[in-house]
């Protein structure tokens, strides 16, 4: 089966959440969902960073739903985007 690249900014709930354990925790939610091939921080304003994480799942029907559950209910996301979904070479 094909694998999909979704790349996704991740806002932590405030400038004090700890990036580095919002990693962790969204780490272990996907459990093996999905693979975390890519993950940085970007600033946003005022102090606020944002996750910007790269994943790697099956495609298939449904799509990015159950990625986008699991993550909605990590504690210390605030809310998340999504900036792109497309199709990874095979080898990955």
């Amino acid at each position: 089966m094909t694998k999909v690249l979704v790349r996704i900014r991740i806002l932590p709930e405030s400038v004090d959440t700890d990036l580095d354990e919002l990693s962790s925790a969204i780490e272990a939610a996907i459990g093996d969902l999905a693979t975390i091939l890519r993950k940085r921080m970007e600033p946003i304003a005022f102090g606020l960073n944002a996750l910007i994480v790269d994943f790697a799942l099956e495609e298939g029907e449904g799509g990015t739903y159950e990625l986008e559950s699991r993550l909605s209910e990590v504690e210390g996301v605030s809310q998340f985007d999504i900036l792109g979904v497309s199709r990874l070479r095979t080898g990955l």
